[in-house]
């Protein structure tokens, strides 16, 4: 590869990484006030034939223009992006609440994982001692998984 093949390369992955970045969308500012004071999200993911299934009540941590929930890997959420379906549909604080088309991934940061433990830890004060081993030996032992979900 020559010097300037080599300079197109990298041009030309700058760019398709920057398209991928914008395939996201940036929320009202409404949405974005109500993820930050709401207990919970509802979760609907696509099925095969396109339906979305029933919405699931989650704990969740708004983060950096997404919504991050850690989950065991059984859950339809999961398997859906496995099986590539990751679309889904988000309501805040209810099921009817005001709601966002997202993509859903599984990802795997330590960082982000002890992020969501501590926002879990202040936003759920009363119920996340009952649940914080599980939560962070899960994490580890893989039965749980954490899942991001961008806006589209």
């Amino acid at each position: 590869m020559t010097r300037t093949t080599s300079s197109l390369a990298v041009a030309a992955l700058v760019v398709a990484l920057g398209a991928g970045a914008a395939d996201a969308t940036e929320l009202p500012a409404s949405v974005r006030e109500q993820l930050a004071s709401a207990k919970y999200v509802y979760i609907a993911t696509q099925r095969k034939d396109g339906s979305f299934g029933k919405p699931a009540e989650i704990w969740f941590m708004y983060h950096d223009g997404a919504v991050w929930v850690g989950t065991p890997p059984t859950t339809w959420r999961v398997k859906r992006i496995k099986h590539h379906r990751p679309n889904a549909k988000i309501a805040v604080g209810k099921p009817d609440g005001p709601s966002f088309a997202a993509v859903g991934s599984i990802v795997t940061d330590q960082k982000v994982a002890d992020l969501l433990f501590e926002t879990y830890a202040k936003k759920y004060p009363d119920r996340w001692p009952g649940y914080e081993q599980k939560f962070k030996d899960g994490i580890k032992d893989g039965s749980r998984v954490l899942v991001k979900y961008v806006p589209k």
